[in-house]
């Protein structure tokens, strides 16, 4: 996929004004339109202004897009780096990833794997509910990274979240805020923490929105989640994995777990630890996979001591691969 550089699609400097943005855009739309220009191409470049405009007039989206666009330049390969939108709040109303917004054209694979497909987010405890003249304020959302203990013993935390905003000339940025926050025991890989009242502003008596946080876990070198379920991977040596042994085994709640080793025991047989997965009404497991792992051989005595196992046995690791 090719970054896509919408400044430059618009030929405004990456500081411009809500107002210089939108007269670029208005003048390269009369020059490109297709029912003025017939020139070959002036279809997809007008095509191209659109998309660069659904973007950059948005404070939200344009705010998020100068996260990482910076750092770009226009037809490099790209891939957007995981979690790029972590703390990053927006709301109900906006255009962030997943959740589209006004742009109704031919989106771009670039377009779409940052934003999603244009579609506007709908109802939910953050529409505006008219009152009188009271407007509820509308729910606001954001993805934070928890670490992996966090939902086995629960936690507080201060978290800070990135919020757009627009100064008076028409310049976007962003400002943070921060909030302690109680991760509740048990808490899973894509769930929300509503945060009542922690949203947009209400109008007049309308009281204000909340802020969804949905949650994902920081990347663990040690473990693996699948859903409820963990997986770790237990290194073994060769001999361990033949006779057999018993192994601690580390789990995120900080303690250790015993676990026999049967004796043939084979890389990739997944031992299973009913339970000790991530809390819940019906907790996960904790699985173990068994990995071998090959001592050196860097002394004379050590490459003999392979030279007398390989003598020991007649045994052939690739005799299935034979015809």
């Amino acid at each position: 996929m090719k970054f896509r550089d919408y400044y430059e699609t618009l030929g405004v400097a990456r500081s411009a004004t809500e107002a210089e943005i939108k007269s670029a855009y208005r003048k390269l739309a009369r020059k490109y339109h297709p029912d003025v220009n017939k020139e070959s191409g002036a279809e997809d470049q007008f095509k191209a202004i659109g998309e660069a405009y659904a973007v950059l007039k948005d404070t939200e989206k344009r705010a998020a897009y100068d996260r990482f666009g910076e750092n770009w330049k226009n037809g490099q390969d790209f891939t957007p780096p995981p979690n790029w939108n972590e703390g990053f709040e927006y709301s109900d109303g906006g255009g962030h990833p997943g959740y589209g917004g006004g742009f109704e054209g031919d989106q771009s694979e670039f377009f779409e794997s940052l934003f999603g497909r244009g579609r506007q987010r709908q109802g939910g405890r953050g529409g505006q509910t008219r009152q009188g003249m009271n407007f509820k304020g509308q729910d606001h959302h954001a993805k934070i990274l928890i670490d992996l203990a966090d939902a086995y013993n629960g936690a507080k935390r201060t978290i800070a979240l990135q919020m757009p905003s627009m100064d008076a000339e028409g310049h976007v940025g962003t400002q943070e805020r921060k909030l302690d926050v109680s991760i509740p025991k048990g808490i899973k890989a894509g769930q929300n923490l509503r945060l009542s009242g922690q949203g947009g502003p209400g109008m007049g008596q309308g009281g204000a929105g909340d802020l969804y946080l949905e949650i994902d876990f920081h990347p663990n070198p040690i473990y693996r989640v699948d859903g409820k379920d963990v997986y770790i991977d237990i290194p073994l040596a060769p001999w361990e994995a033949a006779l057999g042994t018993s192994v601690n085994v580390p789990t995120p709640a900080g303690s250790t777990l015993e676990l026999k080793i049967p004796a043939g025991t084979v890389a990739g047989r997944k031992m299973r630890l009913k339970g000790k997965g991530i809390p819940s009404a019906e907790p996960g497991d904790l699985y173990v996979v068994p990995t071998i792992a090959l001592p050196p051989a860097q002394t004379d005595a050590q490459k003999e001591a392979y030279q007398n196992f390989e003598k020991a046995f007649d045994f052939n690791p690739r005799a299935h691969l034979k015809g």
